[in-house]
């Protein structure tokens, strides 16, 4: 009796360790709620981002190419958190708009303080089963930028 316990006790000790890269998320709300609490202490530092999880594939080509073709000592297209628009800081007062769903592909507005009223508009994609940023962008200010713009992407 005690090696099928031994063993249900190590399956279930597996599937606890799996990586977040695991997690699916069935709606963008979903997907950005998760983001927007992730601890970026816990991510994989070998990944092309620490939010390389939320990302799709192709941002994270993308994000993989920066890192490659940048010189070790610099920094490369990206010296901010897109997450929270800045170097510093972190977002509260998180509010994330209804998603505008078109086949496999959302958009979504989100809302949150970071020293300043912040407003994100983020482009999602349907892939692996769930639901991926595949870009960020902010529309306001003085420089507004987009993320896969700031990597080189012509979409």
């Amino acid at each position: 009796m005690r090696l099928p316990t031994f063993i249900l006790a190590l399956a279930v000790s597996a599937l606890a360790a799996l990586p977040a890269a695991a997690e699916t998320y069935k709606t963008p709300k979903a997907l950005l709620k998760a983001l927007y609490s992730y601890n970026t202490d816990n991510s994989d530092a070998e990944a092309p981002s620490p939010y390389s999880n939320f990302f799709s594939d192709h941002l994270n080509e993308l994000l993989q190419a920066d890192l490659d073709n940048t010189p070790e000592g610099d920094v490369g297209a990206i010296d901010f958190d897109p997450v929270i628009a800045g170097q510093d800081g972190t977002a509260s007062d998180v509010r994330i708009g209804q998603p505008i769903l078109l086949d496999d592909k959302a958009e979504v507005e989100v809302q949150f303080e970071n020293g300043q009223e912040v407003t994100l508009f983020y482009t999602l994609v349907r892939q692996h089963g769930g639901w991926k940023v595949d870009d960020i962008a902010n529309q306001k200010g003085d420089n507004p930028w987009s993320l896969s713009a700031l990597l080189g992407d012509a979409q």
